[in-house]
């Protein structure tokens, strides 16, 4: 179960800016519901939660777990969202004792000296004189966005140098658009295997599709009790969507009353990536029309000794959104210490979770005396069904509170700018 608390948000507020935004948000569900909305073809995402294609997840299931067998590493090779969902879920849930590949990530910047070290990691040799087995997925719809192309460039060279064209074809794993574009190509001439990105689910919506079920199975999470969790979290929402509403509708509240920063904010170093992932989602789908509010994500405590001046006394812009897991998932207690040189003997004893819960309670009730209005969102536990609800969760938010702003929140027109201008400095023909 996931709970919602805005209380300590809505007292910043008027009752009648509340009943607005209200109105907006059940109008704009029944947008999202009814495909009525602009951008309307791009919902299906729903529609891979409301018919589940049982077949996929055993085929991603099966090759994850054959993967898993061989593999020392698993390279995914992607940008924005094609890497940062899996990468949310597999460092929330990656398992601790459970021997997986280690999952690094390429593709998703310009930088010649990280590939270089990525390439020097992949290269190392072993005392048995080996290379570590190495499997690559590279993930792009039309396979010519320029990071993650020339990183598969590079790395598809080195794969082939290493282990040989036809062993290299086997550890290559492509997914992309179901036909057309450059990456298709590259499949038709190599015969690498391929998982298709639905045409109708837009990049940041996709972590439930093989962008992110592939790598989030080779890292030993189940991805069935994941997606399951986004189906449940689906249908409850389809039968009763008042939390979903109350959220969506307080986010554009606190909007209309100029909170245009949203801290969203953990204890929870596991859920950080969780923040990289959901900040693409909110910033690239109502970044638009010179309106939205700009998402920013700080991990806490870590951030309260270096930005905590800032949401304590800074511009009262901004609000705080915390996501946090109710019921502990470590059993490490702070050991008694004979000297108590450092004073700490009071928490000798005490749990590190709930130490961390204190601190959290502290510092969502400094923050509210320092006048931020704070939105709670909790999970019971940290696992694959609870993520899956939170990832439909903020999915669904964001839909119904981009059509609030009369904004389509499946277009990211702006993204082009930079490649336009970036491509004519490179020489790039009709550019």
């Amino acid at each position: 179960m996931i709970e919602i608390k805005t209380s300590d948000a809505e007292a910043f507020l008027s009752t009648e800016a509340l009943e607005k935004s209200q109105g907006e948000a059940k109008k704009a569900l029944e947008m999202v519901r009814q495909k009525s909305g602009t951008g309307s073809e791009w919902l299906g995402w729903r529609d891979l939660l409301a018919e589940p294609n049982d077949a996929l997840l055993e085929e991603i299931g099966s090759l994850a777990a054959a993967i898993r067998k061989d593999a020392d590493i698993l390279i995914v090779c992607g940008i924005g969202g094609s890497y940062l969902g899996a990468r949310a879920v597999i460092e929330a849930l990656e398992p601790i004792s459970q021997k997986s590949p280690a999952v690094i990530y390429a593709g998703n910047n310009l930088s010649g000296a990280a590939l270089e070290r990525l390439i020097q990691k992949i290269s190392a040799i072993s005392s048995d004189k080996s290379h570590p087995s190495v499997y690559l997925n590279v993930i792009s719809k039309s396979g010519t966005t320029i990071e993650p192309a020339l990183s598969f460039r590079v790395l598809r060279r080195w794969m082939e140098d290493t282990y040989g064209a036809d062993e290299a074809a086997r550890r290559i794993i492509c997914t992309t658009s179901v036909d057309g574009g450059a990456l298709n190509q590259v499949i038709d001439a190599y015969g690498y295997k391929k998982f298709i990105i639905p045409d109708d689910v837009g990049g940041r919506f996709s972590v439930l599709t093989p962008v992110g079920l592939l790598p989030i199975a080779v890292a030993g999470v189940d991805i069935r009790a994941l997606f399951y969790g986004a189906v449940t979290q689906y249908e409850e929402f389809e039968k009763n969507p008042e939390v979903l509403l109350t959220y969506a509708a307080m986010r554009k509240a606190l909007y209309d009353s100029d909170y245009t920063l949203d801290i969203i904010a953990t204890f929870e170093p596991e859920l950080s990536s969780f923040g990289g992932w959901l900040q693409q989602l909110y910033g690239e789908s109502e970044g638009k029309s010179n309106k939205g509010i700009y998402p920013a994500v700080h991990t806490y405590s870590t951030d309260l000794h270096s930005l905590g001046q800032m949401v304590q006394d800074g511009e009262r812009n901004m609000f705080e959104t915390f996501i946090s897991v109710k019921s502990g998932f470590t059993k490490l207690t702070i050991p008694e210490d004979q000297d108590n040189y450092d004073g700490l003997n009071y928490v000798a004893g005490e749990n590190y979770h709930e130490i961390n819960q204190k601190a959290l309670k502290g510092t969502r009730q400094a923050h509210i005396d320092g006048h931020v209005p704070v939105i709670d969102i909790e999970l019971d536990h940290l696992d694959e069904e609870h993520i899956g609800r939170l990832i439909y969760l903020f999915e669904l938010t964001t839909a119904v509170y981009v059509y609030t702003l009369d904004l389509n929140p499946f277009n990211q027109p702006g993204v082009e700018a930079y490649k336009k201008a970036m491509y004519k400095l490179l020489g790039k023909p009709g550019a």
